[in-house]
């Protein structure tokens, strides 16, 4: 395969979600005076080593997953639901008006079968993002799809583009593993017929919150088979590390510096983790030339996994994080939380050879990737486990990270201060030590520049992510600095971060854990605008 210009061509590999290049979108996004691209939500079958599960896909009429288009240009989707149960795709990182973002109730009912809506606004920024279900679990079921937007007035680059679409993987039905979570089966969803004998988010509609969430401490009840709670003494089947939680106070919040105190990083383990929907029992190789510049663009697509990216012997540099530019940051390992994205540019060496393009989930073994590869160079096979645990993400990067076009320097017109709070007894998640409610959300008046602290009080990490805005990291723990701007940032245990934003986009936005188990347990709330009226009031 040559080199080719990232605005010449999209490079798409059969039965894969690897995403390349398209010229200049027009394949993908209608421009104007044309008619809509259709895109549909549909169900496919996936080999998953050998064997078979039914999910979901987002795709073109002719199969291609997801979209792509040029900054400029109009977003004009018909969306189409071909899946026996309601759903509604979010679109992760771009900034519509509030009525088309994607969030049942918030933004609009969700989609019922058969049905379509029609989505018209503007590209107002370009870069790496995806888009996702946020109705129920269906996001686990591998319902997203990348979006990758161009900017058309930057000079063409000599440089070949590859996007990896990372999912952790379950042949289990996700609402049980939530019910196990939450501690007992007392409220399995109704029928268990939904898509490939599995339960999904339309079939839960009466069961949940406004959102498609469900709220807190709904599914009481003694322990489910298969997974345990993260308390001492802790480590049946499912459970991953069984770590020791920290004391807790009367509401369930962790105690600072309790003793003996352990942050716990993952609460689901997974049948598989996929680039591209495949494992490296067979992954994906991109033929690649000798000495190529190439530019990866990565998203973590996961429902519950943070990973941390391997490069191996080639050092790559990290231009761009959730589709913002920073200052180049060189390395061979960057991390990256749920929901995330990072753009990595890199020079292949000039011979011939197979380069592996890791994602190793945090505080585990288990990894996923493609192999880069020239045209006659052998391709060994790499194991889906490494020899050491991968460490838990951190913020450390996020420290060195340096937007190349911040905010304009402003002090704050208003402060709101965030508790993520919640423990594993139980599974109960909030901000605030409250659940989700659509009708209690943060306020802010159109105009403002907003800063946000969000603290974590918890023993978990929480991948936070705001609709609707960018935002700039500010600070980390208090310390301040500019930092990058991003859309979802990862607030370690009992740490705190605060971003600001300008409030220039009125309407009633999410504000959620992308951890979807989290979500699905109630670490979601909304920021509305003053005097803004939606669907949901």
């Amino acid at each position: 395969m040559l080199s080719l210009s990232r605005r010449r061509v999209l490079q798409l590999t059969s039965a894969s979600l690897a995403l390349g290049l398209v010229d200049g979108g027009r394949s993908s996004i209608a421009q104007d005076g044309e008619r809509a691209v259709s895109l549909k939500i549909e169900s496919r079958t996936l080999d998953v080593d050998g064997k078979a599960a039914r999910v979901f896909a987002i795709a073109q009429a002719d199969g291609t997953p997801g979209l792509a288009g040029e900054k400029g240009k109009k977003f004009r989707v018909e969306l189409v639901n071909q899946v026996g149960e309601e759903s509604l795709i979010h679109w992760h990182g771009l900034t519509p008006p509030s009525e088309q973002d994607g969030v049942p109730l918030l933004s609009q009912p969700p989609l019922p079968p058969g049905q379509s809506y029609h989505y018209d606004f503007l590209h107002n920024r370009a870069g790496t993002f995806w888009m996702h279900s946020h109705v129920g679990l269906q996001e686990q079921q591998l319902m997203a799809a990348p979006l990758i937007v161009r900017d058309p007035s930057e000079p063409p680059a000599d440089e070949q583009e590859v996007v990896i679409l990372l999912h952790d993987f379950t042949f289990r039905d996700p609402w049980e593993i939530l019910q196990e979570l939450r501690g007992g089966m007392a409220m399995a969803a109704p029928g268990n017929a939904g898509h490939g004998g599995q339960m999904h988010g339309g079939q839960m509609q009466s069961e949940q919150m406004p959102g498609g969430q469900m709220p807190g401490g709904q599914m009481p009840g003694g322990h489910g088979s298969g997974m345990a709670m993260t308390e001492s003494g802790g480590g049946q089947t499912g459970l991953h590390g069984g770590m020791q939680m920290p004391e807790t106070d009367p509401m369930g919040q962790p105690t600072a510096n309790a003793p003996g105190a352990m942050a716990h990083v993952n609460d689901v383990d997974f049948d598989a983790y996929l680039a591209n929907d495949r494992t490296l029992n067979d992954p994906e190789v991109v033929r690649v030339e000798p000495g190529a510049r190439v530019r990866l663009r990565l998203i973590n697509a996961a429902a519950a996994s943070n990973f941390l990216l391997d490069l191996g012997a080639i050092e790559g540099a990290l231009v761009a994080v959730d589709g913002n530019p920073v200052t180049p940051v060189h390395g061979q390992s960057f991390d990256l939380a749920i929901a995330q994205r990072v753009d990595v540019a890199l020079r292949l060496p000039a011979g011939e050879g197979a380069y592996p393009i890791l994602a190793q989930r945090e505080d585990d073994v288990a990894r996923t990737g493609i192999i880069l590869a020239t045209r006659n160079a052998p391709v060994r096979k790499v194991p889906g486990h490494a020899k050491h645990k991968a460490r838990a993400l951190n913020l450390a990067l996020e420290r060195r990270l340096s937007a190349t076009s911040a905010l304009p320097a402003r002090p704050a017109d208003r402060t709101l201060s965030v508790d993520m709070t919640g423990r594993h007894a139980g599974y109960f998640w909030g901000f605030d030590g409250k659940s989700y409610d659509p009708r209690d959300p943060l306020v802010v008046a159109a105009g403002e520049r907003v800063e946000m602290v969000l603290r974590n009080r918890t023993a978990m990490p929480h991948p936070i992510h705001l609709h609707g805005h960018h935002f700039q990291m500010v600070a980390i723990d208090g310390a301040r600095f500019l930092g990058a701007v991003r859309d979802t940032v990862l607030v370690p245990p009992q740490q705190s971060v605060t971003l600001a934003f300008d409030a220039d986009n009125p309407g009633h936005w999410a504000l959620h854990c992308h951890h979807l188990y989290h979500m699905a347990a109630g670490m979601m709330t909304s920021l509305k605008y003053e005097g803004y009226v939606g669907p949901a009031g």
